[in-house]
């Protein structure tokens, strides 16, 4: 019995336009976000979905609305699958982001397992916390498709747990653009699932593509 699963990265929102640390600040949706939703939607409109779960921070929400938009499937909250909880450092520009938190720029950027947001999450909790969400809505959806939406960080955690990865190899996976999508088959609820598509964002155009018009992630991935 195999459950698949369209993991979705949110689509591009107001801190990601204004280059912001997000975490678990609830930023709106941008107009290109929008735009990105349109896409996402008729991508999604003849997927065979049983089952749509969210983040409930508006931005994933607003995407699992255009994931469902074809379908008639309640959605389903989970905050297992926010974002990381960036403490004093939600609202920070990426910019200012060195100076005003040094040692945690180093850890994001160079040494991402050892992450600590003051009075925030470690990025361990985070590794834990996504990864018991998935397997909880696994085996609530045995045999079935499902839709879960959530964040950056969030999916490079679940990406990591499921290709088998220790926390402490997160750097050897890839970020996903905004709407990105990456497809799980999970044959046991509690077994790692194969990944038959990972991080494809090809609906969006190149100008609506958020990595299209940014080079950080490149250095990353």
């Amino acid at each position: 019995m195999v459950t698949t699963v369209y993991l979705i990265r949110h689509c591009e929102a107001q801190g990601n336009t204004n280059g912001t640390f997000q975490g678990h600040t609830d930023c709106d949706v941008s107009g290109n976000g929008r735009v990105q939703l349109d896409l996402l939607s008729i991508r999604c409109r003849n997927l065979p979905l049983d089952a749509i779960y969210s983040s409930p921070l508006k931005r994933a929400y607003c995407t699992a609305e255009a994931v469902g938009r074809y379908h008639k499937l309640e959605i389903q909250t989970d905050p297992r699958l926010e974002e990381i909880n960036g403490g004093d450092c939600e609202g920070t520009r990426w910019d200012d982001f060195s100076k005003n938190f040094p040692q945690q720029n180093q850890e994001w950027y160079q040494a991402p397992w050892k992450f600590a947001a003051p009075h925030g999450e470690t990025m361990r909790q985070v590794y834990d916390r996504t990864w018991q969400a998935m397997e909880d809505i696994v085996d609530k959806n045995q045999g079935k498709t499902i839709a879960v939406v959530s964040h950056g960080c969030a999916i490079r955690n679940l990406l990591c747990h499921a290709m088998g990865k220790k926390l402490e190899q997160i750097n050897d996976v890839d970020w996903c653009d905004n709407t990105a999508v990456s497809i799980l088959k999970f044959s046991y609820p509690k077994a790692l699932p194969k990944i038959v598509l990972l991080n494809d964002a090809s609906h969006l155009t190149p100008e609506v593509s958020v990595f299209a018009h940014q080079g950080w992630w490149k250095k990353e991935n």
